[in-house]
């Protein structure tokens, strides 16, 4: 957070924490949420699910955002449990393209890599 605040100042961005997900979710520009176990949680998912079963990314959470607000998830998604289908597949979701985008990078790095770049 400190950091974040030391960028804030210098941009004239900020940062804030809050504890309600819908709350955090009014106004906002972007969703974006990720699975709640990892690989290499896996022996944590079922104590995970419960936890964060109030952080799931639903119609009533885009609702909330900003009228063009964009929806994001770094894949593979869960669905149902971190995000639901009308959001991953609705209109406001960039996931594909952030997907694609993401592709266009690695095979960037792997030519890189090859010496080929």
């Amino acid at each position: 957070m400190q950091r974040a605040e030391e960028i804030g100042a210098e941009t004239g961005g900020g940062a804030e924490v809050l504890h309600d997900p819908l709350q955090a979710c009014d106004g906002a520009d972007v969703l974006y949420t990720d699975v709640w176990a990892s690989m290499g949680q896996e022996s944590e998912a079922t104590e995970r699910t419960l936890v964060f079963q109030g952080y799931q990314l639903d119609q009533g959470a885009v609702d909330r955002a900003a009228k063009d607000a964009i929806v994001m998830h770094c894949l593979p998604a869960h669905r149902g449990q971190e995000i639901t289908d009308e959001v991953i597949d609705g209109p406001h979701s960039v996931v594909w393209d952030q997907a694609e985008n993401r592709l266009h990078t690695q095979k960037a790095l792997l030519l890189w890599l090859l010496g080929r770049a």
